[in-house]
């Protein structure tokens, strides 16, 4: 049984992922793994599918299907967060990437970059033909 205290910060978590609970499809399957006979008899595995968001969780942690039913929002919560997270990560390196590219090289970086060109253009006169007079 869960606790009236991990109820509340469950639901918190959810609010914070913006998961309401009329967006959310539950269904009831069968169980599976360890627990015997009598977890792959009875439907207490958690499935919620997420429609704005198209994820879909699984849970069957526990025997108890009122557990599981918190657990697996628990874990579409995290998932949700999550993925907001890796979206938001992704656009401040790009920008950080745009912004390191119009930045202006140091004199030291100027000065190898043009040593560099210089001698990749020795290489190239070197290899030129030699013109007979």
């Amino acid at each position: 049984m869960i606790s009236p205290a991990k109820i509340a910060s469950i639901r918190a978590l959810m609010a914070e992922a913006s998961v309401d609970e009329d967006d959310l499809d539950e269904s009831f399957v069968l169980g599976g793994g360890p627990g015997g006979q009598k977890t792959n008899k009875t439907s207490s595995t958690v499935r919620l599918f997420h429609a704005p968001s198209a994820l879909s969780v699984r849970c069957g942690e526990t025997r108890s299907r009122e557990t599981n039913r918190w657990l697996a929002r628990r874990m579409l919560a995290e998932a949700i967060l999550e993925r907001e997270r890796g979206r938001k990560s992704a656009e401040r390196s790009r920008r950080e990437k745009v912004r390191r590219q119009k930045r202006r090289r140091s004199r030291r970086q100027k000065q190898a970059m043009l040593e560099q060109k210089h001698a990749r253009s020795e290489k190239k006169t070197l290899r030129r033909k030699v013109e007979e007079e």
